[in-house]
């Protein structure tokens, strides 16, 4: 056998490894991409929902003002966790100002619903629409927050599957972190049923 031949084959089976190698990773990378874009396009949808829960609350409020007098201290609560979502900086703060806003609406919306104090406002149409709108939502930001869940294990199963973990750390893709409830969960104390003066 000529050692051209051989050289030739060599060579030849060097490239076809190379070219494998250059098409696992770029396949390796697009799938890592995809899949990172899923984890931002599900966080977004929370955010969106919260979003939709931020904008009600002026609607909430109101309501409450032209109703009736209700206990102050939900409102000032449900208000004030409103105002530190739409504050909030980073995603981190963003979910906990969120987590925040969402028990303070459970905590009210609850807090109307078992009690009789408050017939005017139940037989309210615009506050009835408005509640359906809030628990809708905040249905919506448990499925949103569920799809994340899936979408970070999608991402993180990619990239600690073979042969995607070992380009991974290469290309700049971590193991993402789960969804955490940030904040503990309270029942805030009943106000005195009446707006201030």
């Amino acid at each position: 056998m000529d050692l051209k031949w051989i050289g030739i084959g060599a060579i030849g089976l060097v490239l076809v490894i190379v070219v494998i190698l250059i098409a696992l990773m770029f396949g390796a990378y697009n799938g890592m991409v995809v899949k990172d874009n899923a984890v931002k396009s599900s966080w977004s949808e929370v955010e969106n929902q919260y979003q939709r829960q931020a904008d009600l609350i002026p609607n909430l409020t109101s309501i409450l003002g032209s109703s009736v007098s209700v206990e102050t201290k939900f409102v000032k609560d449900v208000t004030e966790a409103r105002t530190k979502w739409l504050n909030a900086g980073t995603q981190l703060d963003r979910e906990a100002a969120g987590y925040e806003m969402n028990q303070s609406m459970a905590t009210f919306v609850s807090a109307i619903a078992t009690t009789e104090a408050y017939p005017t406002l139940q037989a309210n149409g615009n506050f009835t629409m408005l509640m359906d709108e809030v628990a809708g939502t905040q249905n919506r930001i448990t499925v949103a927050r569920g799809r994340y869940i899936e979408a970070v294990q999608s991402y993180n199963v990619t990239i600690q599957q073979i042969p995607n973990n070992f380009f991974a750390g290469m290309l700049g893709y971590t193991e993402k972190e789960y969804y955490k409830a940030s904040v503990p969960l309270t029942t805030p104390a009943l106000g005195d049923g009446k707006l201030p003066q």
